[in-house]
């Protein structure tokens, strides 16, 4: 499932909006393992453009 909501946020990375409400439901569909690793992965791929949205986002997971 991990890779399958990747690719998602791949697809979507052109639109803020979009990008966002695709990762929160990547969040309801991963186990809290998987969920570590895909806040590395994101911060690695999408953290010059979308910082301010994964901190929000990973901020009210926690």
């Amino acid at each position: 499932m991990l890779e399958y909501v990747k690719t998602i946020l791949l697809k979507v990375s052109f639109d803020k909006i979009l990008f966002e409400k695709e990762l929160r439901k990547g969040f309801r569909m991963l186990v809290p393992t998987e969920l570590a690793e895909l806040k590395a992965w994101c911060y690695q791929q999408f953290a010059k453009i979308y910082r301010g949205v994964l901190n929000r986002v990973f901020a009210s997971a926690v």
